[in-house]
This record gives structure tokens, C-alpha cells and sequence, in this order.
């Protein structure tokens, strides 16, 4: 996906890092804000996964670190969970200033109730989505384990959690007990959809069930059955992305997509990979190559899209046929396959000099056919306007466009 690293000052002045993807064609549809797990960053590999799944549905994503964690400046230990809050605020103030006002926002476990208590003040917020979230912010503090005993003696502590150490102060848990949030979700008049796995022992399942029951209709809940809290299975990841992804897109306002004029087709490749934007009219799609050859298979390679024209236009010359002539078929499927062979394979090779290309095509008839109408349907198959095309071998002329 296309990306870019941008940044920008919360309220307390800190420099908060944070990338911007974008979807790989036109214009964003919509902007969506995300918020992390806790003690997590935006790299965390789940979040690529789910970012994909939005900006191949043609939105746009902002993640970001919160102060003090990944490359954000600042100092942890000051944060708490009220300051998560505000470098939210100060995200969405970013997209509005700069691009769009986030329509969808989207919080993985802490970043979860996040979204939770800013959505319902954020006025172009439609849909709010959470993974894994706690009903209550307090809930992280079992995760400081034997360092909140320290915690509260000393005023401050190293805890380990996941595996990784950092220095927090007794503020953290005096702001999470001191947190309004007394009918923050009951009132938070936004479509809600509560995303959480049966088998989350970081974050119990009861939570989603607090948070379904308190929230106000529109509200969904999708049981993310066998994941991690993590959602360290990629799997998992990109499921959550689709379905997240398809929900939203019920309450956005979408602003109008480039459209290529009838009878032309963009495209266009970044400055890495093969993946490319494909535009023909309003139709938006992607073109890519294999992982072998070095792709991300986003999208069909160049000649997967040559034989689906090529099929396509092999089944429509043959309904079109059949119509006009009132003949029964139910059904055309058109499989095709492309190869280079050497010339001296090729049923009309004359040399045995370098290779051709060769296009297989099957084609299966269903319906209540006479073996004249099977044979004659299979002719009109090499009229199809794209088989003459290629045939024809056709004059390609190319230049450079300022």
C-alpha cells in the first residue's frame, strides 16, 4: 500500500510519529484513525493487516504512536490515560486540518476503550469499531502485575509488561481510578461494532459483553473465534480488516472517485514493488505479480487481466449469439491458461527458431443444445472482438506525456 510518514505536535507540545496509508487507487473515499494497544506502536504487524484491508477498500488509514512510545518523543512514565485521549483528539485535529476529519475510528485493546470515551465528542466520527477493548480503562492495571505494589509505595516503577520493561508512575493508576466514563458508551450515539476472540486472556470476553449491552443501536458484535489478543496469526488480522472495512463503509460520506473517461484506462506503479493502480471508467483495481517474482499479489498479474478480457468478451460474443439466434443457453465458463512454448510445438510452426506465446481456451456449454448449436457457438467464439484484436496483431504507438 502507499504510505507516507508524517508527524505532528500534541497538545503538550510533543512530536507525535505517525504514517498515513493510503489506498492504491484514486482518492480516499474516507479517512479512518486508529489507535494502538497498550504499550503497543503503529508498526505492530496487525495493524499493517488491518490498514490494508481499508485502503483496498479505498480508504485511508492514520496510525500513530502515543507520546513516549515507538518514535513519538516524550516520556512514557508522564502519559496516563488521560493523555491517550488527548493525542487522539490532537490526530483527529491533524486529518481535519490537513486531509479529511477521520469518519471511522478504530481502537485495538486500550486504544480500544480510547476511542470508546473521544468518539462521542468528534463530530465527523460515524462508526467507531474496537478489538480486543476493555468496558473500563482501568482494566489494564492487572498487566503491571507485582510492579503496581511498587507502584503505589514508591510513586514510581519499572514494570515489565509483554515482555518489555517501562518506567511508570502512581499518576497512571490515580487517572484511571479518578477516569469519568460513567455512560461514556450508552451515550455515545456513533454505529458501534464490538470485535473480540473467546479466547483473549488478556482481555476477557465479558468485556465485549459490557460494552454491547451498554451501547445504544447501531451495534454489531463479531466473535473473533481461536485469536490472540495480538491477533498474532495473520489470518486473523486481515479478517478483522475486511470485516471492519465492509461495515464502515455502510456510514460514510464518500466523496466522489477519478473517474478514467469511456474508452481509456489508467495506471499507475509507485517507486517500490509492481503493485499497480488500475482505473477503467468508475472500475478501480489492482494489477500485481507473485511473491516469486518478487510481488505482493494484491491483484492479477498483467496477463491474468489479457485472458480475462480475452474470456470475457468470449462469453459475452456467445450470449450475445445465443440471444439474437433464441438458442437455450443456460451457461457459458470460459477457462484460459497462456504459455510461451518453443515454435516447433505450435500446431501451425513452420521454424523451430525462439518461442511464441500460445493461449489455451475451454469453454464449457450448458443448456438444452443441439450438437450444431454446440459446434456453432464454438465458432463464434473466435469472433469475439478481443480475439481479433489479438489476432490482428495491433499497432501500439507510445508517448511520453508531460
Amino acid at each position: 500500500m502507499r504510505f507516507k510518514k508524517v508527524s505532528f505536535k500534541n497538545t503538550d507540545g510533543h512530536e507525535l510519529s505517525a504514517r498515513l496509508d493510503f489506498p492504491l487507487i484514486g482518492k480516499p473515499k474516507a479517512f479512518v484513525l486508529f489507535a494502538h494497544c497498550f504499550t503497543c506502536s503503529k508498526n505492530l504487524k496487525s495493524v499493517d493487516h488491518i490498514s490494508s484491508a481499508f485502503t483496498q477498500q479505498g480508504m485511508a488509514v492514520l496510525r500513530f504512536d502515543f507520546t513516549g512510545l515507538g518514535q513519538s518523543k516524550g516520556e512514557f512514565a508522564d502519559t496516563n490515560f488521560s493523555s491517550n485521549l488527548s493525542d487522539l483528539k490532537d490526530a483527529y485535529a491533524y486529518l481535519e486540518e490537513n486531509h479529511q476529519a477521520p469518519q471511522i475510528m478504530v481502537g485495538h485493546s486500550l486504544g480500544g476503550a480510547a476511542v470508546l470515551h473521544v468518539s462521542g465528542d468528534l463530530e465527523k466520527v460515524r462508526a467507531v469499531a474496537t478489538i480486543g477493548a476493555p468496558s473500563s480503562p482501568d482494566h489494564v492495571t492487572h498487566l503491571l502485575d507485582k510492579g503496581r505494589k511498587e507502584l503505589e509505595e514508591k510513586g514510581e516503577a519499572e514494570v515489565n509488561i509483554g515482555g518489555r520493561t517501562f518506567k511508570m508512575k502512581k499518576q497512571f493508576l490515580d487517572d484511571l481510578e479518578n477516569s469519568e466514563r460513567k455512560g461514556v458508551i450508552k451515550n455515545l450515539k456513533k454505529s458501534l461494532l464490538v470485535i473480540h476472540s473467546p479466547q483473549d486472556k488478556i482481555v476477557g470476553i465479558n468485556n465485549a459483553q459490557e460494552i454491547y449491552e451498554q451501547a445504544m443501536h447501531p451495534k454489531s458484535f463479531v466473535s473473533l473465534d481461536g485469536a490472540d489478543h495480538l491477533m498474532q496469526n495473520e489470518k486473523d488480522a486481515r479478517y478483522v480488516g475486511s470485516i471492519i472495512s465492509s461495515w464502515s463503509s455502510r456510514y460514510i460520506e464518500q466523496k466522489e472517485q477519478d473517474e478514467a473517461p469511456e474508452g481509456e484506462v489508467w495506471t499507475r506503479i509507485g517507486e517500490k514493488g509492481f503493485t499497480t493502480e488500475v482505473i477503467a471508467g468508475r472500475h478501480q483495481m489492482i494489477a500485481d505479480e507473485p511473491p516469486s517474482v518478487g510481488g505482493a499479489d494484491e491483484g492479477p498479474t498483467p496477463y491474468g487481466y489479457l485472458l480475462a478480457g480475452l474470456g470475457a468478451c468470449t462469453a459475452m460474443t456467445m450470449r450475445m449469439y445465443a440471444d439474437h439466434k433464441k438458442i437455450d443457453l443456460k451457461e457459458v465458463e470460459v477457462k484460459l491458461t497462456h504459455d510461451k512454448i518453443h515454435q516447433q510445438d505450435g500446431e501451425n510452426s513452420e521454424s523451430s527458431k525462439g518461442k511464441i506465446d500460445q493461449i489455451k481456451r475451454k469453454i464449457k456449454l450448458t443448456g438444452d443444445l443441439t450438437d450444431e448449436q454446440r459446434k456453432r457457438l464454438i465458432e463464434i467464439a473466435d469472433r469475439c472482438p478481443v480475439h481479433k484484436t489479438l489476432e490482428g496483431k495491433p499497432e501500439i504507438l507510445t508517448e511520453e506525456v508531460k
